[in-house]
């Protein structure tokens, strides 16, 4: 299982606002609920899976902001694949509070 961190950037849209592309892909997300597991942040959006499903979800959210009128699109992302157990999202969360006790 992996975690991968998303950040999609519509550029050429005529406009700094965002939030119409980000709801869009998000219905991605929302679509391919039955492999992944996804959380929404403020700046970034975290998936985890397995990594040819994280990495398929990932391109079809990136072509979200052309399909809507985006003239360019950046995509960043980070893969934490680990393979010695399993990591999850709140597996990650919880070993970091268990460590400010």
């Amino acid at each position: 299982m992996a975690i991968v961190q998303v950040t999609i950037v519509p550029l050429g849209t005529g406009t700094p606002s965002v939030g119409e592309y980000v709801a869009k892909v998000h219905q991605v997300l929302m679509q391919s609920e039955d492999k992944i597991k996804y959380q929404l942040t403020p700046m970034s959006t975290i998936i985890e899976g397995e990594l040819d499903d994280l990495l398929a979800v990932v391109r079809q959210m990136h072509e979200v902001p052309f399909e809507h009128g985006a003239m360019r699109v950046s995509t960043s992302i980070t893969i934490d694949d680990r393979r010695d157990k399993k990591g999850t999202m709140e597996q990650k969360l919880l070993s970091v509070e268990e460590k400010l006790k």
